[in-house]
């Protein structure tokens, strides 16, 4: 996508890629491939619906026109937007279809949040409630409109500009609960064990600050390390055009913060090892940041998060390309400070505190059914034993009046004497056969006619 960098300010993560390193030996036609195939997430949680709106309008050719010439602040302050009253009405109804299904999707959220919360609602206003997404209209649920596209970008622009404090703010939150843990994990050994561990510990991050010079991000000696290690050049051939060409690898005039970050990775092997138990990646990623965030700083004129060929050439001209400060890493100085770690203690304490409240909840909730499935269990043997009893009470006073036992129904069942009727079974066939024995004549009849 060959478009001008104000539009890449939003494209720069949403649709960028991530760099590879370039193997001399692979085509050009393989390589791009590869860098398709990798697309980055912003980790927006309106990520797809952002991509697929840029998509759409990149298709069609009086916005894509009006993209070549607008720059950074008319896109930033909605100028921009106004042009999607000109675009064709397949690329509206397509749009429309969009932000039709992102409302639906949120609708969606919105229903799994409200259920995991137990509030019930008779009925949901969804228009208030869609008022908390400020990356579209709520109150028009059924068409894109200049107001989304403004809405969309300014949202989008705002989210990703926070998004490298929020990764600090995390990766701090890391390091300190992995010193809460360590100091845990020391108070629960005795003495000599904890002494033992913790020169073992103290081995451990002195091994890991003994590594290689760090070349400071974009000084020159960083870059001619990479058009070496990594292209395969002569670096007394090292050209600063040339370099640009050759890493921005999705060919759009431009580095963005991903294909930025692909140039450091021969310094920060020079740190961090996956092998090593004295190496977290979790570091190596912070650090793999604060290399991005001072390129960038020194590099990136117009702070649109992307680096211009012009940008980059100025910055080959600067005194700090050629004689740099000498770069601090990570171990040089700690994340947090102790009043910081202790302030992070007392939040676990707290939540620690409040899950042991729930999961009491939830024991004493669990007896309690308990109990009232035992009682419930008690209540249906005595109702058994009530029935028995009473259907033996019945029996026994049919018995007593004469009367056919009932059945498990109440229903009468005759059954016939069996004794009176064996006995007579018996007799009878005697009886019968005496009496045909008398009715026979003493001899046969002799001579008897034959009747024709």
């Amino acid at each position: 996508m060959n478009v001008k960098p104000g539009w890449l300010l939003l494209l720069s993560i949403s649709a960028g890629v991530w760099s590879v390193p370039i193997d001399r030996n692979v085509a050009n036609e393989e390589v791009k491939e590869e860098v398709q195939e990798e697309n980055g997430d912003t980790g927006l949680y309106y990520d797809r619906y952002l991509r697929e709106v840029i998509e759409v309008l990149e298709t069609d050719p009086h916005f894509r026109e009006k993209l070549q010439t607008a720059n950074t602040e008319d896109i930033k302050n909605g100028r921009l937007s106004k042009e999607l009253d000109l675009v064709s009405h397949h690329v509206r109804t397509r749009l429309d279809e969009l932000k039709r299904q992102e409302v639906s999707r949120l609708r969606m959220l919105l229903k799994a949040k409200l259920d995991s919360t137990n509030i019930q609602t008779l009925q949901m206003d969804h228009a208030s409630l869609l008022k908390q997404f400020e990356h579209l209209d709520p109150h028009n649920q059924n068409t894109f409109e200049a107001k989304d596209l403004e809405l969309l970008i300014s949202t989008a622009t705002k989210d990703l500009e926070n998004y490298d404090a929020e990764r600090h703010e995390e990766f701090k939150r890391y390091e300190m609960l992995k010193e809460h843990e360590r100091r845990e994990y020391l108070k629960s050994l005795d003495q000599e064990k904890r002494e033992r561990e913790e020169k073992r510990m103290q081995e451990l991050k002195e091994k890991h600050r003994q590594h290689p010079k760090v070349n400071a991000p974009g000084s020159v000696a960083q870059l001619r390390e990479v058009w070496e290690e990594t292209d395969g050049l002569d670096p007394q051939e090292f050209n600063p055009k040339t370099f640009f060409k050759l890493h921005d690898t999705n060919e759009d005039d431009v580095l963005d913060e991903q294909e930025l970050e692909a140039l450091f990775t021969k310094e920060l092997e020079k740190v961090y090892d996956p092998k090593n138990e004295e190496d977290d990646m979790m570091e190596m990623e912070e650090e793999r940041l604060r290399m991005r965030e001072h390129f960038m700083k020194n590099v990136d004129a117009n702070k649109d998060r992307l680096v211009s060929l012009e940008e980059f050439l100025k910055s080959t001209e600067k005194k700090e390309f050629n004689n740099p400060k000498e770069w601090e890493t990570l171990d040089t100085k700690p994340a947090y400070t102790e009043e910081e770690l202790q302030r992070f203690e007392v939040e676990l304490r707290d939540k620690e505190e409040e899950l042991k409240r729930k999961a009491e909840n939830l024991r004493q909730e669990q007896e309690l059914l308990k109990e009232r499935g035992k009682a419930l269990e008690a209540q249906r043997r005595e109702y058994q034993q009530a029935v028995l009893e009473m259907s033996q009470r019945q029996k026994e006073q049919q018995a007593a009046d004469g009367q056919p036992p009932a059945g498990p129904n109440g229903e009468l069942q005759f059954q016939p004497d069996t004794q009176k009727l064996d006995a007579k079974e018996v007799k009878a066939p005697a009886e019968h056969e005496g009496e045909v024995r008398n009715n026979l004549p003493a001899e046969p009849p002799q001579n008897l006619p034959l009747h024709t």
